[in-house]
């Protein structure tokens, strides 16, 4: 059957009632009052089976169907025992729920209620979700707004209540569940955050959550419900800043910067919150280039000793290799160990210094520290960045490292670095894809200005730059030159200019503000070497 709004389109209500009810080869239920019945119903399954009920062995008239919605649950409760009605107004606070979220909410001991309740024809079932049951969101609304003439209706009291119980039920179904499980964290915080909202709770185990979101790097998308004011407690204030997390990864970065500076403003967010919020802008300041407002949340974050001072240390060492400031982003990098992700960040700068040995191996053991830590979003950016090394020394070997990258990509939502294994596929037909090279170059140049990343759309001419230099085509490399140039314009990563000029063997026109760590002439050799490698390699082919 079509699906439209409620759970049956208009069409299949009537072809529903049409069918259902026969006599002497005739529908019983005449069109008009077919019509009469689907419009009440809201497509549920539910109504309709009432309503055939009332029609069955006479001719219905018109004022069988006066009763509305409400009246109709109304009345269901009243067949209701008291614990299955206390059960029901408990699990109309969820999305959906299972057999202990539901005798949790309620506060019961015993499951019995709940499991004669989801028997009833009114509790949809969906054994393959997260949580098998659930009320048809008219119904959940219906219960909590329709005159309720039993003698145990609830008050407002009661209605928080509950649903304090039920934010604590998520929260232990959570914490209980042995292993990491990225769907039943992102249920439970969706869920989790709606009832905080609805009902002015405390996050407790939400910020717990939050963190663990954020852990990961997957980024998958949370679904939030986007609150009709501004943000006027904790849990609005949380909700806009994960909202914005998700969001980023298909804004460009400036809007991200808008969102978290405006749940920032609100000053809702307990501080250790509000210092996820202040390293997120502070990362996406950098990745629009703006290294000044960069570094100055980064060392706020990093200050303060907290959850996030390993990322905002990662952060500085990025923003001193982006100032050409090598040996101190080395420092650095030697201090961060797997909280700041040390092995990752010291790929990043031999991959500048031209060495990709020696950032192969950096992000083999960034990626096997992944690993052993369960993080899937960390092996995904050093495979990635792997491959990419492999794509600039080896493209036979690169066709594989890319493939994994890709695999690793399956189901993360992770913007930057699915940029890093596209130009790491980019990179692996240097010098011998012609017109599609620059076909490719040209789509994703336009991906990457459109995201905001400013080292997303350098280390990308970069691969254009080696392109070019592999063919000998000085002239394209000085276009790019300018490009980098304009990119660079804030006086950061300035050092992609030096490399083009390294890799297309052109003199420095100027004395560079680099600071290489082993010198600008061995940083020079390694990248024309790669240069010669990939001109050798077209040869033997």
């Amino acid at each position: 059957m079509r699906v439209g709004k409620g759970d049956f389109s208009p069409e299949d209500c009537d072809d529903y009632l049409t069918r259902r009810l026969v006599k002497d080869g005739q529908p019983l239920i005449a069109p008009e009052l077919r019509a009469v019945i689907t419009a009440r119903s809201h497509g549920l399954p539910l109504y309709l089976d009432l309503a055939v009920l009332r029609c069955t062995g006479r001719t219905p008239t018109p004022a069988d169907f006066e009763a509305d919605f409400p009246a109709l649950i109304t009345r269901t409760l009243t067949d209701l025992t008291p614990d299955e009605r206390h059960i029901l107004r408990s699990v109309s606070l969820f999305d959906a729920f299972d057999l202990d979220l539901a005798t949790r909410a309620a506060g019961l001991t015993h499951q019995a209620a709940a499991a004669r309740l989801v028997e009833r024809p009114f509790v949809r079932n969906d054994p393959f979700a997260l949580w098998p049951h659930h009320l048809h969101a008219l119904i959940r609304s219906t219960l909590r707004t329709a005159d309720d003439a039993t003698d145990d209706r609830w008050t407002d009291a009661d209605w928080r209540a509950a649903a304090t119980r039920a934010l604590d039920a998520l929260g232990e179904q959570w914490r209980i569940t042995a292993g990491p499980d990225r769907r039943l964290l992102v249920g439970c915080l969706r869920q989790g955050l709606a009832l905080a909202r609805d009902h002015r709770l405390d996050l407790g185990w939400l910020a717990d959550a939050a963190y663990a979101y954020t852990d990961d790097y997957v980024w998958e998308p949370l679904p939030l419900p986007d609150g009709d004011e501004g943000p006027a407690t904790a849990a609005d204030a949380l909700t806009e800043l994960l909202a914005a997390l998700a969001r980023r990864q298909h804004e460009h970065r400036s809007r991200t910067v808008e969102r978290l500076t405006a749940v920032l403003t609100t000053g809702l967010l307990p501080p250790e919150l509000a210092e996820m919020a202040l390293y997120f802008r502070a990362k996406a300041h950098r990745d629009l280039g703006q290294s000044a407002a960069s570094r100055d949340g980064m060392q706020q974050v990093a200050a303060s000793g907290g959850r996030y001072a390993p990322d905002a240390a990662r952060g500085l060492a990025h923003l001193a290799r982006a100032a050409g400031d090598f040996p101190t982003a080395l420092a650095t990098a030697e201090t961060l160990g797997w909280p700041g992700r040390g092995s990752r960040v010291l790929g990043d700068i031999h991959v500048a210094h031209g060495d990709m040995t020696a950032a192969a191996a950096a992000y083999t053991a960034a990626r096997t520290e992944a690993e052993q830590h369960g993080n899937l979003g960390e092996q995904a950016i050093a495979q990635a960045h792997l491959a990419l090394t492999a794509a600039f020394t080896n493209p036979g070997r690169a066709d594989g490292e890319v493939t994994l990258a890709e695999q690793l990509l399956a189901g993360l939502d992770q913007r930057a670095t699915a940029f890093t294994a596209q130009v790491a596929a980019l990179v692996r037909h240097a010098g011998d894809a012609g017109q599609e090279f620059t076909d490719r170059a040209d789509r994703l140049r336009d991906e990457t200005t459109a995201s905001g990343i400013t080292a997303a759309a350098l280390l990308l001419e970069l691969a254009v730059v080696f392109h070019h230099a592999v063919q000998g085509e000085h002239d394209k490399v000085r276009a790019v030159i300018a490009r980098l140039r304009e990119l660079s314009r804030t006086g950061d990563y300035a050092y992609y200019l030096d490399i083009a000029r390294h890799m297309a063997d052109l003199p420095l026109p100027d004395p560079s503000p680099t600071t290489w760590l082993d010198g600008e002439q061995h940083t020079r050799n390694r990248w024309r070497a790669l240069i010669t490698a990939r001109r050798d390699l077209r040869t033997t082919r």
